[in-house]
């Protein structure tokens, strides 16, 4: 992809969020790998419903800028330690949404088997120990995580999403929203019933046999005890 189609995509990506209530006044940021050794960023201080191709700051892998017209995201760190720990991520999605920053403020887990495409796309989706936006704890409180989850739940800090691409990386932001929505209105009528560790198996297999690769980290004990 050129590195205009990237700075298009960006845009439309921060729009979609802006205009999904995934992020308010200036928060949230959204990134993608340019080559091995820059990325493009969004900028601090900027809606991400205003922000366009033009506006996108290009830093290296410390995080320092080379070009751009905004000054750089106060977390650029945390979507450094994902480039670093995921060779295979060109994209990095943070916002606050709603429901998936309130289960996180609630204490609310999402990890448990509950919804079977939640299980196809993630496996589990875990919730990170607390860390102090915009500081050094935050790449480190993602660093193990990262490198078997393709989503994360940030403890009162909103959800941060990884893909292939900026429009991948989104979906999946997207998706975890979505499950957390699910799982909020579920508490609100009754208990939350989780698929059991057969019906999990029956879900992989089934997934397996069309090409789709489930994520086998669910049941492990070591990812969960990562974010605690």
């Amino acid at each position: 992809m050129s590195e205009l189609s990237l700075r298009r995509e960006i845009a439309a990506v921060c729009r979609r969020i802006y205009d999904k209530g995934f992020v308010a006044a200036t928060d949230g940021n959204v990134t993608a790998r340019l080559d091995s050794k820059r990325i493009l960023a969004t900028p601090s201080g900027v809606s991400k419903g205003d922000v366009t191709p033009d506006s996108l700051i290009i830093c290296d892998m410390t995080g320092a800028k080379l070009s751009g017209p905004g000054k750089t995201t106060s977390e650029v760190l945390l979507h450094l330690a994902v480039y670093k720990a995921r060779p295979d991520i060109n994209a990095v999605v943070h916002a606050h949404p709603p429901y998936a920053t309130a289960l996180t403020v609630a204490g609310v887990s999402l990890a448990d088997p509950v919804l079977p495409e939640v299980v196809v796309t993630f496996g589990r989706i875990c919730t990170t120990k607390y860390a102090t936006p915009a500081s050094p704890e935050g790449p480190r409180a993602i660093r193990r995580l990262i490198k078997r989850c393709d989503a994360l739940l940030l403890d009162r800090h909103g959800a941060l999403a990884a893909g292939h691409s900026p429009w991948q990386a989104y979906f999946r932001l997207e998706k975890v929203e979505h499950a957390a929505h699910v799982v909020f209105l579920a508490r609100q009528l009754g208990r939350v019933r989780k698929l059991t560790r057969a019906q999990v198996r029956l879900i992989v297999k089934a997934t397996a046999h069309h090409g789709v690769a489930a994520k086998i980290t669910l049941f492990d004990d070591s990812l969960a005890a990562d974010a605690e």
